[in-house]
C-alpha cells in the first residue's frame, strides 16, 4: 500500500496509471482524421465520375485539353507577370 508520502511523489500519469488509465496523446487524433479524409476524397471522387453527365473517355479528353491549354499558357502568364513587376519596379519615387 502506497502512504501519503508516496502519494505526494506521484505525478497525473503516474496516478492515471494506478487507476489503470493512461492520457491521450494531444496528436492521436490525426492519423484516423487524416484517413477519413482521404477515403473521403476517393468515395467522392468515384461517386463523382459514376454521376458524370460524359462518358469516361470523353470526359478524360476535356481533362487533358483543358490541362494542356492551361500549361501552354502558363509562360505567356509568367512572361506578363514579370514585365509587370519589372515596368513597376522601374518607377521613381519622388
Amino acid at each position: 500500500m502506497l502512504s501519503l508520502r508516496d502519494l505526494k511523489k506521484l505525478d497525473r500519469d503516474d496516478l492515471l496509471d494506478l487507476v489503470g488509465l493512461q492520457r491521450a496523446s494531444s496528436t492521436d487524433w490525426v492519423a484516423p482524421a487524416l484517413t477519413a479524409l482521404g477515403v473521403g476524397l476517393l468515395v467522392g471522387v468515384g461517386v463523382g465520375l459514376l454521376l458524370a453527365p460524359k462518358p469516361g473517355a470523353e470526359l478524360r479528353n476535356d481533362l487533358r485539353d483543358k490541362l494542356r491549354s492551361a500549361q501552354d499558357a502558363l509562360p505567356d502568364q509568367l512572361k506578363g507577370a514579370t514585365a509587370s513587376t519589372g515596368a513597376s519596379s522601374t518607377r521613381s519615387v519622388p
